[in-house]
């Protein structure tokens, strides 16, 4: 007995949260989801990861040899001239040099990019930066360009190397850039000189 009244207290309770909540069942399947194809960026807002690997090796180096010379002189005068001695002048220059420039770079990160322009062929324009902050020192990376959407993959990740006309800068704020910096006393003697 104490059995059924405990059944039938509880559908009492189901019918009247029945009667009084609104009919919707929540479902596991969210109709908003594309199970078919990727969701690759198309339009203005989108986002897409850029994974940055840049390394840039250049040397230049250059050597130079110029050597000059020119030899004059004169004889005693003869004549109305006698009074010319001999007069012999001899000059020489000569000049080596080497020069030689050597630069590396490396970047890596990784920096979440939005898409600011459709172009009419379907091209993307990206543009993104990110601040890393550490101790006192802010290094910023920016990285603006143009993508094909069909090289960003399913992670919505793209190569670096894959951006077209890619401007990256790699900027540093603080205590170590500061130090890194020339004083203005050799600024204006490097500007000079």
């Amino acid at each position: 007995m104490k059995k059924q009244l405990r059944l039938s207290f509880l559908m009492c309770v189901l019918v009247a949260m029945g009667l009084t909540a609104p009919a919707g069942a929540a479902s596991l399947w969210d109709d908003r989801t594309n199970w078919l194809a990727d969701a690759r960026p198309s339009r203005v807002g989108d986002i897409v990861t850029v994974l940055i690997n840049e390394r840039t090796d250049a040397k230049d180096e250059a050597t130079m040899d110029v050597q000059k010379s020119s030899s004059n002189s004169v004889s005693d005068g003869t004549g109305i001239l006698s009074f010319i001695r001999s007069l012999s002048l001899t000059t020489s220059n000569t000049s080596a040099g080497d020069g030689s420039v050597e630069r590396k770079h490396h970047a890596t990160g990784t920096v979440a990019c939005l898409v600011t322009e459709v172009l009419p062929n379907g091209n993307l324009v990206i543009e993104g930066t990110r601040d890393v902050r550490t101790s006192d020192e802010i290094l910023q990376f920016q990285i603006i360009g143009v993508i094909r959407p069909q090289d960003v993959n399913s992670d919505n990740q793209i190569n670096s190397s894959l951006i077209a006309n890619a401007e990256l800068a790699v900027k540093g704020r603080g205590i170590i850039s500061r130090t890194q910096k020339p004083g203005v006393v050799t600024q204006v003697l490097q500007a000079v000189f």
